[in-house]
């Protein structure tokens, strides 16, 4: 185990960040709340104008008949994928190797839902039409996530989706989007949230990801799946006594941000760009598809530890407080732009990049 403290106190002494939209604390809330009417009603187990108008909103948005508000997508998800194996009467559905359901939630599926999953593609790369036609066993289901989030924010190109799409409905699998980040997608796609979401069947949308709210998610679809995902919802105490909390700050932020996600995807090309001028690191993608992508150090964690948190200190940027090793001889970090990047000085950026080349370049020579 590498004690990464050191870059951890360098990161939180930091004066600025690059990734996301500057330190996450409880001001997030306060700004949401500020221009709130004081008598506006709250939600009530699920019900009441607040979150009705808000899940209007997002199914308009989204291009579906309705939409219900979670408190998570963790849950969200899972209440979908147990929805489409019902209605077929299968228990069985397909998606990624690194899929968040099968590497972060402790086998939720598989566990509350005895569901089976298959899994497709090889962890390097997205899911394309001959994985899912080259099935052996028949799905309910197939959940595709973009952009897939643990090989950097890769993407199918938008031909791949409908090709997927049409499939899917000639042989009556449903389509599920993990889109937890789906507005950050749409810039390098150029199409509308509609647009993409036309071609699947059910649709998850995260508010806290790149939106950069406190919490919650949305579930869209047609009408009976809603209320289907409904009552889940409700066998998952997921209508709590109020949710009115987490839909203001989702709409507050996604007034704020949702237009924005054409800048953070041009930031996120120029700074890839700076990385990969630096000797020994790469990023995934090399040019990335939205506003997210790994960096890549062909050095052991070790080694990029201290270096990274040296130039932290030395430049007052925020670089990452968080490495993962890869290999014994190689390690990355993910980067994901938001407001932070447009908020530091270019003269700072442009040394934080130069002090951490010259410092490869160093550990290169040596």
């Amino acid at each position: 185990m590498v004690d990464l403290t050191g870059l951890q106190t360098a990161f939180k002494q930091s004066s600025c960040q690059f990734a996301g939209h500057g330190r996450r604390n409880i001001e997030v809330l306060k700004k949401a709340f500020e221009q709130v009417d004081p008598f506006l009603e709250s939600d009530v187990y699920g019900s009441g104008k607040i979150i009705e108008d808000f899940q209007d909103k997002m199914a308009a948005l989204l291009g579906k008949e309705s939409a219900v508000f979670f408190p998570s997508g963790t849950m969200a998800q899972q209440i979908a994928l147990r929805v489409w194996c019902d209605k077929k009467g299968l228990a069985k559905v397909a998606y990624h190797p690194l899929s968040h359901l099968e590497i972060h939630e402790e086998d939720g599926l598989k566990e509350l839902h005895k569901i089976k999953t298959i899994l497709l593609a090889d962890k390097t790369r997205v899911i394309d039409l001959k994985d899912i036609v080259s099935m052996e066993e028949d799905v309910a289901c197939v959940l595709l996530e973009l952009p897939q989030r643990e090989i950097g924010g890769q993407l199918p190109n938008f031909e791949t989706l409908v090709e997927i799409s049409r499939y899917c409905k000639l042989n009556g699998i449903k389509l599920h989007l993990d889109g937890a980040r789906l507005l950050e997608v749409l810039p390098f796609y150029e199409k509308t949230a509609k647009e993409v979401c036309d071609l699947f069947d059910s649709i998850y949308l995260s508010f806290y990801k790149g939106i950069g709210g406190i919490a919650g998610a949305v579930l869209a679809g047609e009408e009976k799946f809603i209320k289907e995902s409904k009552v889940w919802k409700r066998r998952y105490e997921g209508d709590l006594i109020s949710l009115y909390p987490y839909i203001i700050s989702a709409d507050y932020y996604f007034q704020e941000r949702a237009n924005n996600m054409g800048r953070y995807y041009e930031h996120a090309k120029e700074l890839a760009c700076f990385f990969n001028n630096c000797p020994g690191v790469s990023t995934v993608p090399e040019i990335p598809v939205s506003n997210m992508f790994h960096v890549h150090f062909s050095f052991p964690i070790e080694a990029v530890e201290p270096l990274i948190a040296d130039v932290i200190q030395k430049s007052g940027v925020g670089i990452t407080n968080h490495l993962r090793k890869t290999s014994d001889s190689s390690c990355y970090f993910e980067m994901s732009l938001g407001d932070g990047y447009a908020m530091i000085p270019k003269e700072k950026v442009e040394k934080s990049i130069s002090l951490l080349r010259d410092a490869l370049k160093e550990k290169s020579a040596g």
